[in-house]
């Protein structure tokens, strides 16, 4: 498998299903927008995307499967493409413009190319095993500098599922509104990672994920400078749905918050 051309063709792949959700969303019904059994919304425009990326992606390394959102929720798989079609569909839904694509590549235990492609901007944040960098657009990205938690911005997510660590969350959430410059909750897990990965954002931290949320902007994370751990500082964030992002320089002092 070559990765380079791989990676070339499944930003080609990316690029034209957003501009399929582009399209798709002005032209978006009520009757086109149903619940999952978890309540969380999905489109017609979802599963359309979803079929788009299964498609093109599935052409470009033969034998792979699908974990994805949707409809391709395969049992794990050594070599699989981790996909989410529109990560944060309810911002999607009420018309706020932070949702993306979520694409990562996973072979043989991890993580060996990742796609978040920001649909309203056209941003796409991107990298792969074959190169060095982080890229936005084309412009190469690193995590922030920030060495203390007093001058970093976080960002989290509201569970929307799982509210059985709702309590330990808010004390958490609590402390870093009085430690921190801020936090933010942009709406989508993926470009939170996205963020971190480029600096905009000095760490994230979220329960209750599926892989198709973290894969791909976990490994931009840990592609441009950054740590990726559990709440134990542990490696299990890709499956176990937990998961602490930083640039590095704060993770430790990050972790003492969950202890």
């Amino acid at each position: 498998m070559l990765i380079h051309k791989v990676a070339d063709q499944a930003l080609n792949i990316v690029k034209d299903t957003a501009d399929y959700i582009r399209t798709a969303r002005t032209q978006l019904l009520q009757g086109e927008i149903t619940y999952k059994a978890d309540m969380s919304l999905v489109t017609t425009i979802d599963v359309g995307a979803e079929q788009r990326l299964v498609s093109g992606l599935g052409k470009l390394v033969p034998g792979v499967k699908f974990l994805a959102e949707e409809q391709h929720k395969t049992n794990r798989s050594e070599l699989m493409w981790i996909i989410d079609p529109i990560d944060g569909t309810t911002n999607f839904v009420h018309g706020f413009p932070m949702f993306c694509i979520s694409v990562a590549l996973y072979r043989d235990g991890k993580i060996e190319l990742g796609i978040i492609y920001e649909i309203t901007s056209q941003e796409c944040f991107w990298s792969h095993s074959g190169i060095d960098v982080v890229k936005l657009n084309q412009k190469p990205v690193r995590v922030s500098q920030a060495r203390t938690i007093a001058e970093s911005v976080l960002a989290t997510g509201f569970p929307s599922r799982s509210f059985d660590q709702m309590d330990h969350f808010f004390e958490v959430f609590k402390k870093m509104m009085v430690g921190t410059h801020g936090l933010r909750r942009l709406g989508s897990a993926a470009m939170d990672l996205a963020y971190v990965a480029s600096g905009r954002c000095d760490g994230f931290f979220e329960y209750s994920l599926s892989p198709w949320d973290v894969a791909a902007g976990a490994y931009l994370v840990q592609k441009a400078g950054g740590r990726v751990t559990d709440f134990k500082g542990g490696d299990n964030f890709l499956f176990d749905g937990e998961i602490l992002a930083s640039n590095h320089w704060i993770h430790d002092e990050f972790l003492k918050y969950f202890e």
